[in-house]
C-alpha cells in the first residue's frame, strides 16, 4: 500500500517523566499504565477482539477467544449472522426467539468475566436487524452493548459463507438470506445431488444508511435497553468517512471502529481483501481530520478504535500516539481478529501435540513438554483462578499470554518515552521516516523535527 506503520518512528526521551514521579526508582517500565477505556468500558489492555460471527473459524475457536478476552479484561464482539446461521435457532414470525449458539457465545465469555473490565458486544447487520437479534440479546440474554455494522476493511458487500447441506441452504433462504444458486429450484437440487457442485453461497445484504434513520435507530436501541451503542465500518472512500463521523456524532454513539484494508477472516470476497478500500494509516489520517473538525465545532466525537492488520505493540503505540493532538487520544484501543485467532489456534494445537507426545524436539528443548511450562503465564493464572484454572481453554491461555506480551512491550515503549500512562503519548512522540508518511499524517520527518529547539538549547 506504499505506507504502513513502519514509516513512522517512535521518538524516545532521556529526561523527566510524565504520569509518574521522576525518580529512577519509580520510573520502572512495569509501572507504566496501559489500561484504557472504550465507550466508557474500562479495558486492562488497549486491544479487543473485533466481531467474529458465523464463520467456522470463529465457532471452532470461540472458547479460546471469548475466555481469553474475558481473563485479559477486554471486549469480545460477537459478529454478524450468528442467530441466522444457527441450525437450532427458533424463529417465530420472522424473529429470533432463541439461539443456542448465541447463548453459548455470550455465556462462554461471562464464565470468566470479572463484570468490570471489558464486556460482550453483539454486532448486527441488516439480516440480524430483520431477525430482531438486537431485541433478543438485549431482552433475553441481558447484553449491554449493541454494535451496528456498515462493512469492514475487506468487505464492502455483505458477508459470504459456503453451505454444503441442501436442507440448510433452503432453511437459510427461508430466513431471508440470498442463497446462490437457488436451493428451492428443482434443477439446482438435482445438480447438487448429482455432485455437479458441492456448496451453495449464502450472502448478506448491504445496508443503505441515512443520517436520520441511524439516529432514530440508535435512540430506539437505547429505549430497548442497550446501555452502549457501537458502530463498525469499513475503509470506504474519504467522503464516506466524513459521513460516518457526522452520523456517529449526531447519534452520540459510544464507540466507532474503523477497519482498514485489507484482511478478513473468511467471509470476504477475495479481490476485496487487498484491492479495495483505504489502507489503515491513510484511513486513520482521514478519521483524525474529521475528528478535529468536529471537536473544533463543539460536536460529539465518539471514542475511536482502529482495526486493520495490527499485530504488535509498536503499531498499537503509533496508532494511539498519532491520534493525540495534545488533549488525549481519539483512538482509545485497537481491534484485532486474525492475530488473536492465530494465538488461540497455535496454543490449542501445541497442547494437542503435547497430549499425543508429538511436540517437535526443538520445541521441547526450548520450552518443555508440559503446557504449564510452555505457557509462560500459566502459573500466574493458576494463582488467580485456583481450581477454576483447569476449566480454562488452552487457547484462552495462549491469547492471554500473547496480549500480556503486547502489554509488556507497550510498557517498555512508554517508559522509553518517559510517559507512564497510555493517554499521555502524543504526535510529538513520533516522526515520519518518509515524505509520504509526513504528507499523509502531518507528522514531520526526523530531519524537520525540533530543529529550532536544538539551536535554542545550544545557544
Amino acid at each position: 500500500f506504499g505506507l504502513d506503520w513502519s514509516h513512522l518512528q517512535i521518538m524516545v526521551e532521556l529526561r523527566g517523566a510524565e504520569g509518574i514521579e521522576p525518580d529512577p526508582d519509580k520510573m520502572l517500565f512495569p509501572n507504566a499504565d496501559v489500561s484504557t477505556s472504550v465507550g466508557g468500558i474500562p479495558l486492562k489492555v488497549p486491544v479487543f477482539i473485533a466481531a467474529l460471527g458465523s464463520t467456522a473459524v470463529a465457532k471452532r475457536n470461540w472458547e479460546g477467544l471469548a475466555e481469553g478476552a474475558a481473563i485479559s479484561g477486554t471486549i469480545q464482539v460477537v459478529g454478524e449472522n450468528v442467530c441466522g446461521m444457527d441450525d437450532e435457532a427458533t424463529i417465530t414470525n420472522g424473529k429470533v426467539a432463541d439461539s443456542p449458539d448465541m447463548r453459548f457465545r455470550i455465556e462462554t465469555y461471562r464464565k470468566f468475566w470479572d463484570g468490570k473490565h471489558g464486556d460482550i458486544v453483539v454486532q448486527t447487520n441488516v439480516e440480524d436487524q430483520r431477525l430482531g437479534v438486537d431485541v433478543y440479546v438485549i431482552s433475553k440474554l441481558e447484553v449491554n452493548v449493541i454494535e451496528r455494522k456498515w462493512g469492514q476493511g475487506a468487505k464492502a458487500i455483505g458477508g459470504e459463507v459456503r453451505i454444503s447441506n441442501l436442507d440448510k441452504a433452503i432453511r437459510l433462504k427461508k430466513r431471508g438470506y440470498l442463497v446462490i444458486p437457488d436451493p428451492e429450484d428443482p434443477s439446482v437440487q438435482e445438480a447438487f445431488k448429482a455432485g455437479l457442485f458441492r456448496t451453495f453461497e449464502r450472502h448478506s445484504r448491504v445496508g443503505n444508511p441515512t443520517l436520520e434513520a441511524f439516529v432514530e435507530d440508535v435512540e430506539k436501541l437505547r429505549e430497548q435497553g442497550a446501555k452502549k451503542v457501537f458502530l463498525k465500518t469499513g475503509a470506504y472512500r474519504p467522503a464516506v468517512v466524513a459521513f460516518t463521523m457526522k452520523v456517529a456524532s449526531e447519534a452520540k454513539i459510544d464507540c466507532l471502529t474503523f477497519d482498514g484494508a485489507g484482511g478478513g477472516t473468511g467471509m470476504s470476497p477475495v479481490p476485496m481483501m487487498q484491492e479495495c478500500a483505504t489502507p489503515t494509516v491513510y484511513l486513520e489520517a482521514q478519521v483524525l481530520k474529521c475528528a478535529e473538525i468536529l471537536r473544533k465545532k463543539g460536536k460529539h466525537v465518539p471514542d475511536i478504535a482502529m482495526a486493520g492488520g495490527f499485530v504488535n505493540e509498536t503499531q498499537i503505540f503509533k496508532a494511539i500516539a498519532m491520534s493525540n493532538f495534545g488533549y488525549g487520544p481519539y483512538v482509545k484501543a485497537i481491534a484485532m481478529a486474525r492475530a488473536p485467532i492465530t494465538a488461540v489456534m497455535k496454543a490449542t494445537y501445541f497442547v494437542e501435540l503435547a497430549k499425543q507426545d508429538k511436540l517437535p524436539k526443538q520445541f521441547k528443548e526450548l520450552y518443555g513438554s508440559d503446557p504449564d511450562t510452555f505457557f509462560i503465564e500459566a502459573q500466574d493464572l493458576k494463582r488467580r483462578f485456583g481450581e477454576k484454572y483447569k476449566e480454562l481453554h488452552p487457547g484462552a491461555i495462549g491469547l492471554y499470554t500473547y496480549w500480556q506480551r503486547i502489554k509488556v512491550g507497550l510498557q517498555q515503549l512508554l517508559a522509553g518515552c518517559r510517559k507512564f500512562k497510555l493517554d499521555l503519548i502524543t504526535r510529538r512522540d513520533l516522526a515520519s521516516l518518509t515524505e509520504r508518511a509526513a504528507r499523509v499524517t502531518g507528522i514531520p520527518t526526523i530531519d524537520q523535527l525540533e530543529t529550532e529547539l536544538m539551536e535554542q538549547i545550544l545557544l
